[in-house]
């Protein structure tokens, strides 16, 4: 579902919204997960109103991840090729929210992507990271969450660097799984790496300069001291 479509776009971002581990059900018309999303929508179409970026929705079939079956990737798939389709060959940053981060993260190595904005992951272990390749993988955690793991999280960013990723884990300081307190924040940081990943921003040091020790998160302040230092 497009968002907002400009003349001509020169880059894209694609939003992925929660949901639950098994439910073969539709979302349904008013749907939490999603409606967390829209003020991270907003916030991103402010930011790059006059930069020609095409913003998007994935809409899944199921409510649920179901196991083996793992429904929200193939719908993730068929949203990104809808983007290409629409805008071209351009690039492309997905922002997802817990089971959306982990069909995002899935995808994170097609060849349209710059990078992936993981919030609240649901990153089980041993959840793969062949196929990352060298993207830019960013991750917002609140350790207090108690629906998925920080500590799986940073895991899973460890792999993912020896995969060749590059990779940022943010020790969130509260919001919980639903993003809910000091959301602004949350927003603040997330439309500041989706231009950064898009190139309309700087990108922070933390995120390029591969200096901290893999896996190991910054703090939410470090974070926003090097994006506010930068723009």
């Amino acid at each position: 579902m497009i968002r907002r479509l400009p003349p001509s776009p020169r880059a894209a971002v694609l939003l992925l919204h929660g949901g639950r581990a098994d439910a073969l059900e539709a979302p349904p018309t008013v749907n939490l997960p999603a409606v967390r999303l829209r003020p991270f929508a907003s916030s991103i179409m402010r930011a790059t109103r006059n930069d020609r970026v095409l913003v998007g929705r994935v809409r899944y079939r199921h409510r649920g991840w179901n196991g083996v079956r793992e429904d929200p990737v193939p719908d993730a798939r068929q949203a990104l090729r809808a983007v290409v389709d629409t805008a071209g060959d351009v690039p492309v940053v997905l922002v997802g929210h817990s089971m959306g981060a982990r069909a995002a993260l899935r995808l994170a190595g097609e060849a349209q992507i710059k990078g992936v904005v993981a919030l609240a992951p649901w990153c089980p272990p041993g959840e793969p990271v062949a196929e990352v390749g060298d993207r830019h993988l960013v991750a917002l955690h609140d350790g207090s969450d108690r629906v998925t793991v920080a500590e799986d999280t940073w895991e899973y960013l460890a792999r993912a660097e020896h995969a060749g990723a590059n990779t940022l884990g943010v020790s969130m300081p509260k919001g919980g799984h639903a993003m809910v307190r000091d959301a602004r924040t949350w927003q603040h940081i997330t439309t500041s790496l989706v231009c950064g990943l898009l190139g309309l921003a700087p990108l922070p040091t933390a995120l390029t300069g591969r200096g901290a020790p893999e896996g190991a998160p910054v703090t939410a302040r470090q974070l926003l001291a090097q994006l506010d230092g930068a723009s």
